[in-house]
């Protein structure tokens, strides 16, 4: 079984689903996603980044951007196979615990669902 993820490193892993990102651009599809209720200060951001890169969940692309729309400071981040199972693993779990909390009329179940 893989190991649990934290909120960080599950809001990283599932914002780079959409593709290669900078640490800049995960900040902002964070702060986008949880509607300004999670703002990462950049360094809590990078130490996840750095745990992910060293538990091979992401990895450092060699892919740059056009240059004129390029900063060569920046890095950019993709999941890796491993990122991606462990990422659905842990997102298969919490779909389990919302589906137990809409049973116990905790969560109002989504309508469609």
């Amino acid at each position: 079984m893989p190991p649990t993820l934290r909120q960080t490193d599950l809001l990283i892993l599932t914002m780079l689903t959409g593709g290669e990102r900078h640490g800049y651009g995960i900040r902002q599809d964070i702060v986008e996603h949880t509607e300004g209720r999670v703002r990462l200060e950049a360094g809590n951001l990078y130490r996840s980044i750095g745990r992910l890169l060293d538990e091979g969940l992401i990895e450092e692309s060699p892919r740059r951007p056009p240059a004129e729309r390029d900063d060569e400071r920046r890095r950019y981040y993709r999941l890796t196979a491993s990122g991606k199972r462990t990422l659905g693993e842990e997102l298969r779990q919490l779909r389990a615990l919302v589906r137990v909390a809409e049973r116990n009329r905790l969560v109002v179940p989504e309508r469609g669902q």
